[in-house]
C-alpha cells in the first residue's frame, strides 16, 4: 500500500451491501485515528436524477439499450480516475456530493449556502487538506476498460487502488436487499424495482461483475434465510 497516499475502495452492486462493509472499515480508520478523505460513487454520475430519467426514456423511445446507472455512458469514470491519480500522487483533488434525501439537502444547503434539492448534485470542492487516505464506497471502484474508442473513452480507475473490497453476496440476497431498501426508504413499488434489475442486467454484466477479479478481497454473503422468491410481495 501506497505509504502517503493510500486508496482504498469497497465495490458492489446497488443492495449488495457496501454501505455496511464501509461501515465496518471506517471504524478501523476511527480506530486507527486517520483522517479520512470520503469519496461517493453516486457522486459521479453523470446526470442528475430529473436528467437521468429523461435521458433513460429517451434510451426507451429510441429502442436501444437502455441507460442505466451501472453503465459508463451514465457516468464520469475519467474523473474518478483522474481524482485517484491526483490523489495518489499529491494528497489532494476534489469531490462533490450526490443529494440523496431531504436531510441531505437541508444539510449541504446549510454548509455551502446553497439551494438543493435531492438528485441534484453539489458544487465541485478541494478535499481536506491533510488526510491519511482515501475510502471509496459505491459501484465503480475498481472499473476499467482500455479496449474501445479514443484514448478520452478510455478509463483505469483499479490501477490507483491499493486496496480494493469487493462486496457480492449470493445474487437474490442483493435483489432482496435492493427491494427492501428502495421499497422502504426511497418512493418505489417493488414491481418498479424489478424492472429496474432487469435493465440494468447488460450493465451489470458488463460493469460490475468483472470488478470482483481487480479486486484484493471480496466478500461473498450467504442467505441465512429463504431467498427462493427476492421479488415476494408479502402484501
Amino acid at each position: 500500500m501506497s505509504v502517503q497516499h493510500p486508496i482504498v475502495t469497497v465495490t458492489g452492486s446497488s443492495g449488495a451491501g457496501t454501505s455496511f462493509v464501509k461501515r465496518a472499515v471506517e471504524a478501523i480508520f476511527a480506530r486507527e485515528s486517520l483522517n479520512v478523505a470520503i469519496i461517493e460513487g453516486d457522486s459521479f454520475h453523470k446526470y442528475s436524477r430529473v436528467d437521468m430519467r429523461a435521458k433513460v426514456a429517451e434510451s426507451k423511445e429510441n429502442g436501444g439499450p437502455v441507460l442505466t446507472h451501472f453503465s459508463e455512458y451514465a457516468n464520469e469514470f475519467q474523473k474518478l480516475e483522474e481524482l485517484f491519480k491526483t490523489y495518489k500522487e499529491t494528497g489532494t483533488g476534489q469531490r462533490r456530493y450526490y443529494i440523496h434525501s431531504d436531510e441531505e439537502a437541508d444539510e449541504h444547503n446549510a454548509r455551502l449556502g446553497t439551494d438543493l434539492v435531492p438528485g441534484e448534485f453539489t458544487p465541485w470542492e478541494d478535499l481536506p487538506e491533510g488526510t491519511d487516505i482515501l475510502f471509496y464506497e459505491g459501484l465503480h471502484g475498481m472499473v476499467k476498460r482500455m479496449d474501445h474508442g479514443p484514448e478520452e473513452g478510455k478509463y483505469d480507475v483499479a490501477q490507483h487502488v491499493d486496496l480494493g473490497i469487493g462486496v457480492a453476496p449470493v445474487v437474490n440476497i442483493e435483489w432482496m436487499q435492493k427491494i427492501y431498501r428502495d421499497t422502504s426508504e426511497r418512493p418505489y413499488s417493488v414491481g418498479q424495482v424489478r424492472d429496474v434489475i432487469m435493465e440494468r442486467m447488460d450493465d451489470y454484466i458488463e460493469y460490475i461483475v468483472p470488478q470482483f477479479h481487480r479486486t484484493h478481497v471480496n466478500f461473498q454473503r450467504i442467505p441465512l434465510v429463504d431467498t427462493s422468491d427476492p421479488f415476494l410481495n408479502p402484501d
